[in-house]
């Protein structure tokens, strides 16, 4: 198994900038695809942005040219770089990972992403 420690949230004012940092240990080595995921009171949760272990990576629509994933290998550390933020980005963010499977990210939905940590709150006011 692995387990994810996230951090790096923060209360800021519209068009401000944080980074997300998700530390993992454990079996890391089985951990193919990492993920950021958020998700805001009353809202289902919604997927961010992927990487998978060779540096493919991928980001949703709704945060495409403000939101940048990341991976320190060496550090078994996964980023997210988030500019510009608005109101509607505030959400707790959470940090996934699959574990074993193939070498691929699956869809966001998928029950693959079965190694979470607990989150990490962003507010974003103005």
């Amino acid at each position: 198994q692995v387990q994810l420690v996230e951090s790096g949230g923060d209360s800021v004012q519209a068009g401000g900038s944080l980074r997300l940092s998700c530390t993992a240990s454990g079996d890391t080595a089985r951990s193919y695809c990492m993920a950021w995921f958020r998700q805001a009171p009353g809202k289902e949760r919604e997927g961010v942005a992927l990487i998978v272990s060779d540096g493919r990576k991928a980001v949703a629509p709704s945060v495409k040219g403000r939101f940048t994933i990341s991976k320190d290998n060496a550090k078994n550390t996964l980023y997210l770089e988030m500019n510009n933020l608005q109101p509607d980005d505030s959400a707790m963010y959470y940090c996934a990972a699959t574990y074993g499977g193939g070498r691929f990210c699956p869809p966001y939905a998928s029950p693959l992403y079965s190694q979470w940590g607990l989150g990490t709150q962003v507010t974003v006011s103005g």
